[in-house]
């Protein structure tokens, strides 16, 4: 009789495992979606194939993304309706980025508004990754990657926000550095508070 009991007891253990492991490569997966798509972006701002004014459009997109990836995860997990809605999301996202890429419109890659616009979706692609980072190696759980998701959204918007008349100032670029140093320090902060995935 003693033996059911254990038995129950490492099957529920195996499933749970199970569970946190699917939880762990969607997560993980939208993670990487979204340095996939701001890794697009950059591309085309280097390559002048996005302007400034398209690219700032593109940011608003993903800090809307962002918000659901954040409130998706805000209860320690992502249930499969929520993550379909965030992949159609980002789905949209990718093919307007594919959109204006090709629409035939120039941005100059070499002016002081796409060069502090480059910076800016440079940094995003390198926060995002510390994320990934953290979901993969554990040192962030689901709660933890969804308050930094609402930071990026934050970022986003700031950034969509500077670029939306095609230009992005020197005063601009300092308040979206503010927004970023203050994601950048949660990053941290999260992966090296103790807490582990479970």
């Amino acid at each position: 009789m003693t033996r059911t009991p254990l038995l129950l007891a490492g099957l529920m253990a195996a499933a749970l495992s199970g569970i946190a492991s699917a939880q762990t490569g969607a997560v993980t997966h939208e993670v990487q979606r979204d340095v996939n798509q701001q890794q697009r972006i950059e591309n085309g701002l280097q390559s002048g194939a996005l302007t400034t004014k398209e690219a700032s459009s593109l940011e608003k997109q993903t800090a809307k993304v962002d918000r659901m990836e954040a409130n998706a995860m805000k209860n320690g997990s992502v249930s499969p309706q929520e993550q379909a809605r965030i992949q159609n999301a980002q789905n949209r996202v990718s093919q307007d980025i594919a959109r204006d890429t090709h629409n035939g419109r120039i941005g100059n890659p070499d002016s002081a508004s796409s060069q502090r616009t480059q910076a800016d979706v440079q940094r995003n692609i390198n926060q995002e990754t510390r994320i990934r980072n953290g979901v993969q190696n554990g040192s962030l759980t689901n709660r933890e990657t969804a308050r930094l998701e609402r930071g990026q959204a934050h970022v986003d918007r700031t950034e969509a926000r500077a670029g939306r008349n095609g230009h992005v100032g020197a005063g601009e670029q300092r308040a979206i550095d503010r927004t970023e140093n203050h994601a950048s320090g949660g990053i941290y902060r999260e992966k090296h508070n103790g807490r582990q995935r479970g």
